[in-house]
């Protein structure tokens, strides 16, 4: 039927009306749009530039390089190793739980570093890459790196990790390192970012810790191109960070080992300190343990059994551990007696075996006392009498002016954890910290290093040092760093009277050289390498008056924890003096049977770089000599065996 023209005419009005509309919402469309378009390219450029680049681009830290620490012969002592790790960064991951699930799919991880990467990060930024497991093999990193695309925000990397070829002979020394703890940041005041990275290894104890700075080096960074899965689609810039600074210590890594190797089997500690720089040559502490063991994460049982071990084998008792110095003590208030004038060389004093002061008797070691002596003969046999008499005399504050001067009562400048300050105690000391008015038996029992005073072997060390050489020795650890020779130890003159410190020595000479000295046991022959010393032997418990009365129990006789420690110092040789060395064996003993072996063994070594023929000991003891040290070189590792002494 045709259409009328009314008909068109009203067809035509009504499209003309929707075209109409849709036009202008078309329009008011593109008005929007465009405004949208403006406002983000314009007015939000810079902001939305920076997302998508964020997106786009991730900047990540480059850990640097730990500086190396060696011995003084260029031996590494503590040094870096490859280490494969998987990481993981949650924001790129998407779904972290199925992600995990895939991986442990691929490579074998214990359930364990699952849960600790899961806390992790929990606590961490969701950029931060969180390592999941660490030392993978060649293999597991190449069966990860052919998988990413079905492992979102994963990757294998190739990093460093601390290893100590040398273990338990070093560990007092060079400490160890171990990851970052939120422990650890809340005690140091260190805005590095380096620190924020998860398992990032610091210093925690030993030089590792107190040269941080030094050895921890400045980061990098890379520029990484990540596709919308989190997948590493190439490196677009890296600027390498700077490496930690090597150290070279002044420890003689084979002197080390061998002193070591000495105390195996007592609970001890040994200082060797020679006598031209200051420079520490040995610091050994028995027993010991593997630092390794913490740099990988130790385990709960290693720990406890660490911490069960009644001879303490986390404790650096060589820098650490105080103790009586008992008669070691002794040149100490014959000095300061001499020095203010109140005693001469040939006085002599009456030792009965005892003396009585106010009504309290103190007693010699010898019960028949030693009758008249002198000062050479008083320190030649460790007579107490001796010393309770000049004591009185010269008064415990200049015998603790004179300790200070020797190196007592003073925390020594040593990047090493706890080094121990000691005491040597006077009047204004026993008043400002208990509160009482010092007691004359109070010096009595100083004057034999007993009461109050308390020294480390690095301290006995460092006396013995400064006795042998009348200057003020400062003990070294640090011999270069990056190259640069560090301060010598060696200091000014001492400003003692030469006379008073020659009958001193000649006093400790025949201690160990004469058949009536405490260490004549323990001499030397070998012609040009004679040992001067002192013995020391310090009570850890009261003995009572009807012990006493009855016969003074044995140490063999005693439990372990309540016999005496046993120490001794010496220096050798005895003209143109190069070593002092201190030895203390807890609840060894007597000092001159326990501790003078240790202290000739040890120095024999540094005079000879490696074992002294046997001739240089006494023909009794050669056989047994032999058999020690057969026994010592089979558990020394070879590479030390080879190394040359400086």
């Amino acid at each position: 039927m045709k259409r009328q023209p009314k008909d068109i005419i009203a067809s035509s009005r009504t499209i003309s009306r929707r075209a109409l509309v849709l036009g202008t919402s078309q329009i008011a469309l593109m008005a929007v749009l465009g405004w949208r378009m403006r406002s983000m390219q314009v007015e939000h450029a810079d902001e939305f530039r920076l997302l998508a680049e964020e997106n786009r681009i991730n900047i990540r830290l480059l850990p640097p390089a730990r500086g190396l620490v060696f011995d003084r012969n260029g031996i590494a002592i503590a040094d870096n190793e490859q280490n494969y790790r998987v990481v993981m960064v949650r924001e790129d991951a998407g779904d972290v739980g199925e992600v995990l699930a895939r991986l442990t799919e691929i490579v074998d991880i214990a359930p364990e570093d699952l849960s600790r990467a899961m806390e992790e990060m929990q606590r961490r930024s969701p950029f931060v890459p969180v390592t999941i497991a660490e030392r993978l093999t060649w293999e597991d990193v190449a069966k990860i790196n052919l998988n990413t695309p079905a492992l979102p925000g994963i990757s294998a990397e190739v990093g460093q990790s601390r290893v100590y070829p040398w273990g338990a002979d070093l560990a007092h020394v060079v400490g160890y390192v171990g990851p970052v703890s939120d422990y650890d940041l809340s005690r140091i005041d260190d805005q590095d970012p380096l620190l924020q990275i998860p398992k990032f290894q610091i210093g925690k104890t030993g030089a590792e810790n107190k040269l941080e700075h030094t050895l921890r080096g400045s980061a990098g960074h890379r520029r990484i191109e990540v596709n919308a899965v989190g997948r590493v689609m190439r490196e677009l810039d890296r600027q390498e960070g700077d490496a930690g600074k090597d150290v070279q210590l002044t420890i003689d890594n084979r002197l080390q080992t061998y002193a070591q190797a000495r105390l195996d089997g007592e609970s001890a500690g040994v200082v060797v300190i020679d006598l031209e720089h200051g420079d520490l040559r040995a610091i050994a502490s028995a027993p010991s343990f593997d630092p390794n063991l913490f740099v990988r994460g130790i385990s709960v049982a290693d720990w406890e059994g660490l911490n069960a071990d009644k001879y303490r084998p986390l404790a650096a008792k060589a820098v650490q551990g105080t103790y009586p110095p008992g008669s070691t003590f002794k040149m100490i208030t014959a000095l300061a007696a001499m020095e203010d004038g109140v005693v001469t060389a040939d006085e002599t004093v009456y030792c009965p075996g005892h003396t009585d002061v106010y009504g309290i008797r103190f007693h010699c070691w010898k019960r028949g006392g030693h009758g008249n002596i002198n000062l050479h003969d008083s320190l030649k046999q460790s007579c107490d009498c001796y010393y309770y008499e000049i004591s009185q005399r010269v008064g415990i504050d200049k015998m603790a002016a004179m300790a200070r001067k020797l190196g007592l009562g003073t925390k020594h400048d040593l990047p090493l954890s706890a080094v121990a300050s000691g005491l040597a105690p006077d009047k204004e000391w026993k008043s400002s910290v208990r509160g009482e008015d010092w007691r004359i038996g109070d010096t009595v029992n100083a004057s034999i290093g007993q009461g109050y005073v308390l020294a480390s072997p690095l301290q006995l060390a460092i006396m013995t040092a400064r006795i042998a050489t009348g200057h003020e020795i400062t003990p070294r650890l640090v011999r270069l760093i990056d190259g640069v020779e560090q301060p010598s130890g060696r200091g000014e003159s001492l400003g003692l009277n030469e006379n008073t410190l020659r009958r001193i020595r000649a006093a400790m000479t025949d201690v160990c050289n004469n058949r009536r000295g405490t260490a004549y046991g323990s001499r030397i022959l070998a012609e040009g390498y004679e040992m001067a010393g002192k013995s020391g032997t310090s009570q850890v418990r009261r003995i009572t008056p009807e012990e006493r009365a009855a016969g003074v129990t044995r140490n063999e006789d005693l439990p372990w924890e309540r016999r005496d420690h046993a120490l001794f110092v010496s220096y050798a040789p005895l003209d143109n003096p190069r070593y002092a060395v201190a030895v203390i064996v807890e609840h060894g003993g007597g000092g001159s049977s326990a501790a003078a072996p240790i202290a000739r063994d040890v120095i024999l070594q540094a005079l000879y770089g490696g074992a002294p023929p046997l001739d240089a000991y006494p023909a009794s003891q050669r056989d047994k000599i032999d058999q020690q040290q057969r026994r010592i070189e089979a558990r020394i590792p070879m590479g030390a065996k080879s190394q040359s002494r400086a």
